[in-house]
């Protein structure tokens, strides 16, 4: 009488695939965490406050922009090809300066008067950190201008240049993309 033996693999497979998961989620647990979060910084405010508060933002936003206006002042602009992988569009830029630059902005009513009673707030930020963020608070009213000094600016790219102008209940936003050459 033969013997006849067979030999089932189902065991060794079922090991197989559970290895394989195990070693891939392994992988996926390791790549994630070792890229680094940044936080947005959209509205001058963490996320999840901008997240939670959305609703609220919007409303001041639109009764800001029925009212008033926000203009960079003396600054030098220019028109930059900004490559995307879709396609490319032309963006005005400021330009900045090695070391230290000053923004000058004027906030007025649709009349064009100077608001002086506007609590204004300065936000220089990179598009993708938070690192390097320069936060200026309560900018006085000067001669009919917010004016911004001193802010020192050393690594070139990108960076963008916020303003938050407060008047009563209205909030108006004010974001202007900038670059540093190399």
């Amino acid at each position: 009488m033969a013997k006849n033996k067979e030999t089932n693999y189902w065991p060794h497979m079922i090991v197989g695939f559970l290895f394989i998961g195990i070693t891939l989620g392994y992988w996926t647990v390791k790549s994630a965490s070792s890229i680094p979060v940044q936080e947005s910084n959209e509205y001058m405010m963490k996320y999840q406050q901008a997240d939670m508060n959305i609703n609220e933002i919007m409303k001041s936003k639109a009764l800001f922009d029925q009212s008033y206006k926000i203009e960079l002042l003396d600054a030098k602009r220019a028109m930059q090809e900004i490559e995307n992988a879709k396609r490319a569009k032309a963006e005005k830029v400021v330009i900045l300066t090695q070391g230290n630059n000053s923004f000058v902005y004027r906030v007025s009513n649709k009349n064009n008067n100077f608001m002086h009673d506007a609590n204004v707030t300065f936000l220089l930020t990179r598009p993708h950190t938070v690192k390097e963020d320069i936060l200026v608070k309560n900018i006085p009213a000067v001669d009919g201008k917010f004016k911004i000094d001193n802010i020192a600016i050393t690594k070139p790219g990108r960076y963008i240049l916020q303003l938050r102008a407060k008047i009563g209940e209205a909030v108006g936003y004010s974001e202007i993309p900038a670059y540093l050459k190399p």
